[in-house]
Order: structure tokens, then sequence, then C-alpha cells
């Protein structure tokens, strides 16, 4: 077998186990609202303010389903719109500071889920995910890059 047949197969189990971990993580969090809306959220708290369309096309929904979501979400405190000052035209999301407080426990709880499993592993196991962590770490900034293209 070669060094490429290799890697590709490396490649393919690492990312078997990364989508099979990532989905169990998101079945484990709490479903107080749907995957798009803290999506949204997540979005807002990573970027900063957006456009409806901007988030719509980030998050790979239609702009209406977008202006919906906002909607609710702006209805429940977790977003407000405000005009851009740049540009009076334009109405931007924003994060409140109740939708950063959920994004925030969101993310601890899934941190938390996680230490609790690490725990159950090997001493070498744990060393292991520990020579990992810059790897994952570069994943998770090539991830985002990806996810602020807009799908197509």
């Amino acid at each position: 077998m070669s060094r490429q047949d290799t890697a590709r197969g490396a490649s393919a189990a690492i990312g078997a186990a990364l989508y099979s971990l990532a989905t169990s993580a998101v079945r484990r969090l709490p479903r107080a609202m749907s995957l798009t809306a803290a999506a949204t959220l997540a979005t807002l708290d990573r970027t900063g303010p957006r456009r409806v369309t901007d988030l719509a096309a980030v998050e790979g929904v239609t702009q209406p389903a977008m202006t919906a979501l906002v909607r609710v979400m702006e209805e429940s405190g977790l977003v407000e719109r405000r005009g851009d000052t740049s540009d009076r035209r334009v109405t931007l999301v924003c994060l409140t500071e109740a939708g950063a407080s959920y994004v925030r426990t969101r993310r601890q709880a899934g941190v938390h889920a996680f230490e609790r499993l690490i725990g159950e592993l090997t001493g070498d196991e744990v060393e292991a995910l520990v020579a990992a962590v810059p790897a994952l770490k570069h994943l998770t900034e090539l991830e985002s890059q990806d996810r602020e293209r807009p799908k197509q």
C-alpha cells in the first residue's frame, strides 16, 4: 500500500470518528431550540452582527426562513435588530446578552460532556488526545473558514 493510500485511509478513519463524535455530541445537547437557531446564535457570537441575508447564506437556509427565525429569536430576547452605522438602509441582527449567555451555557454543557467521557479513557488515550489538540484546533479553524463561505 502506498503512503498516499495510507494517508487517504487514515483521513477516512479520522473523518468517520470525528463525524460520529460530533453527531453524538449534537444529539446529547438540550433541545430548547432548533439546531439552525442554535447555529445562528453561535455564528453571531463568533462573527458579530450580521445581515439576515448573510446569516441565511452561512446557515444554508432561505432568506424568508432566516427572517422568520430571527423574528422568533427576537421575541425570545436572544437577538435584536440594529441599524448599521455605516449604511442606514441596512439592519443588522445582533446577539443580546441573553443570547450570548445561551451560547456560553450550551458550549459549556458540551465541554462538560466531553470532559466526563475523556475521564473514562486510559492515560495513553488521553495523551494521544493531548498530542492531537493542535491538529484539532487547526481543523476547527479550517471548518470555521469553510462555514463562512456562502453555501450553494
